[in-house]
């Protein structure tokens, strides 16, 4: 992405194998979507103000110290899930 751009599904993706490989924080990720989420200026397709939509919420935990709302596993699931409807999109 450059500068202010909006990202497109491509980006989003990247985000999430980030999150999966461990080299973006639950957090980042959290604050990067929720950014371009609730811009009332962009226009999403359903399938980028979904994967937005769980990028924005990543980071919830059951708790003040507990575990993630969503675990590794969930989120590897998303992932698969972005990439089917990804392939859908294009295909």
């Amino acid at each position: 992405m450059v500068g202010d751009e909006q990202p497109d599904l491509g980006e989003i993706e990247a985000r999430f194998i980030a999150v999966v490989e461990g080299r973006l924080s639950r957090d980042d990720a959290d604050r990067w979507a929720a950014r371009w989420l609730f811009d009332d200026t962009l226009a999403w397709d359903a399938t980028e103000c979904w994967a937005l939509g769980l990028l924005a919420g990543i980071d919830l935990r059951h708790g003040p110290a507990g575990d993630f709302l969503h675990d590794d596993s969930q989120v590897r699931a998303w992932l698969q899930e972005l990439r089917e409807r990804s392939n859908k999109r294009s295909g």
